[in-house]
């Protein structure tokens, strides 16, 4: 069997870990198909064999491999959604960062996590995308994100009015600093921090959440992902800032936008003790007395 790995950084406080991580690999017979770059940050503090297979484009990803691990935390997670694409990759998140809602996995359970991959007793959480259409190309080849999109004003702009329109029918126009439009695992990310709800990741919606919004009765909405959402800007600065999670360009304000849920979803994969609402309690600290 084998198995891709990826991560961006990885330093060498964290270096027993990622050497367990490898060890377990090769006790259970998974060959590792390591990220170039990041071999070559880790190459002088772990023990690999000279010759490890490496990879270094969402290309190189063949139908082959099975899984992915990312190591790291939910920017990681979302950079490895670029690379598998449509293809059918699960992922495994092991959280090397700090939050990690996506990367549930923590480092202290990296052979069970190993382990899981190769006895098949993970549980699967097939995750919906949400897909991007301009009116000119954006976003090249990978025009979806796992976690939202958005639009904001350029730096320091004045406040832009997104008109917003579901399925061709006015919904809203928004004065505000931008739009998040976000997914159900979306909803703990930045849509939450603009004040959105939190969304359980099977439920088939989407989350309109303002960026400081003008009008104090504007508040977040729920929408069936069935929906086209569409938009139309006006700005006094000729540009605008378009992100489909991490990544984002800068385009003309008078671009034609719209969101859509994209019609292949991604695997991510959890231990089967490690649910949502346990993650929502262990990352929020819900139920716990916090006044002492």
């Amino acid at each position: 069997m084998k198995a891709a790995i990826y991560s961006r950084v990885m330093d060498e406080s964290q270096q027993a870990n990622v050497q367990l991580f490898f060890d377990e690999l090769y006790r259970q017979k998974i060959e590792p198909v390591v990220f170039l770059p990041f071999l070559e940050q880790i190459r002088h503090f772990i023990n690999l064999p000279g010759d490890i297979a490496t990879f270094s484009l969402a290309e190189h990803l063949t139908p082959e491999f099975e899984y992915i691990f990312s190591l790291g935390g939910d920017g990681t997670m979302l950079d490895t959604v670029t690379l598998v694409r449509d293809k059918k990759i699960a992922i495994m998140g092991i959280n090397f960062g700090r939050l990690g809602f996506l990367a549930g996995i923590g480092q202290e359970e990296v052979r069970e996590a190993v382990q899981a991959i190769a006895r098949s007793t993970y549980v699967v959480d097939k995750r919906t995308l949400i897909h991007l259409d301009a009116d000119f190309p954006m976003f090249g080849n990978i025009p979806y994100a796992l976690n939202e999109f958005a639009i904001h004003k350029r730096d320091t702009a004045s406040m832009i009015k997104v008109h917003t329109y579901l399925n061709g029918e006015f919904l809203n126009t928004y004065w505000a600093d931008g739009v998040i439009v976000a997914t159900p695992t979306g909803s703990t990310g930045y849509s939450l921090s603009c004040g959105g709800p939190i969304v359980f990741p099977e439920a088939g919606s989407f989350v309109i959440t303002p960026v400081a919004p003008h009008n104090l009765n504007v508040r977040p909405i729920i929408v069936p992902d069935d929906n086209i959402i569409s938009f139309e800007v006006e700005s006094r600065s000729e540009n605008i800032i378009c992100a489909l999670d991490s990544r984002r360009e800068i385009v003309g304000k008078n671009v034609s936008l719209a969101v859509k849920k994209e019609d292949f979803r991604v695997s991510l994969l959890r231990l089967s003790e490690n649910s949502f609402l346990q993650t929502l309690q262990n990352k929020l600290t819900w139920g716990l007395d916090k006044r002492n």
